[in-house]
């Protein structure tokens, strides 16, 4: 049973490239709000930190934390498994802290079926164009063709998800996205009603996919 003192989780899901980590990472530094810092088969980027971005680990380590049911959501995503720690999300929300997810449809799917009793607010990010994206990826990745490839190949079927999500944002603008976010949560967690343009993104998505 979840207490008024507990925290809420809070889902950041986005196409590859569409800035949801940086998003994160600021959400991250107002009091009382943490990351869920997943784990990961994937080989770390430049500047990643073990247990600062990640936990990186190999294959068979994650299979054995599958086996002991040790994660609160986990998905395979371009070849790599991510997965959330359950006893460390549990402890933290009971702690008090809005604990900040950074993960696709999968695990967000994961997560909205075990109907936990703490409160929920999940958003979609997308990019403002297709071009904006792919510029983003290649400067992330070093104009690596073969990764950028492979991430625009499953965007217009990760695009598609926005629907299962309870905000949709569009990161045109770095800070303003952040601030939209920020007084969506706020609001949410002072149990406020508030809603977005459901045509608007509908149709911006439309465009993505053209």
């Amino acid at each position: 049973m979840s207490s008024i003192n507990d925290g809420a989780i809070i889902i950041l899901s986005s196409p590859s490239g569409a800035g949801k980590t940086t998003l994160v990472k600021k959400l991250s530094l107002i009091k009382n709000f943490e990351i869920s810092i997943s784990y990961t088969t994937r080989i770390p980027r430049l500047n990643e930190v073990n247990g600062s971005d990640y936990y990186f680990i190999n294959s068979n380590d994650f299979d054995e934390l599958i086996k002991k049911d040790e994660f609160l959501e986990y998905a395979k995503v371009f070849n790599n498994f991510y997965g959330s720690s359950k006893k460390k999300v549990i402890n933290a929300l009971k702690k008090g802290k809005n604990v900040i997810f950074d993960i696709d449809w999968q695990g967000t799917k994961q997560i909205k079926d075990k109907n936990l009793e703490f409160k929920l607010i999940t958003f979609f990010i997308l990019p403002p164009s297709k071009k904006t994206l792919i510029n983003r990826l290649s400067e992330r990745e070093n104009n690596d063709k073969n990764i950028i490839n492979e991430r625009m190949k499953k965007f217009d079927n990760d695009i598609k998800r926005w629907t299962d999500y309870d905000f949709v944002v569009v990161n045109d603008n770095l800070e303003i996205c952040f601030n939209e976010i920020k007084e969506i949560i706020q609001k949410k967690l002072q149990n406020k009603n508030i809603d977005f343009d459901r045509n608007k993104i509908s149709e911006h998505v439309q465009s993505l996919l053209n």
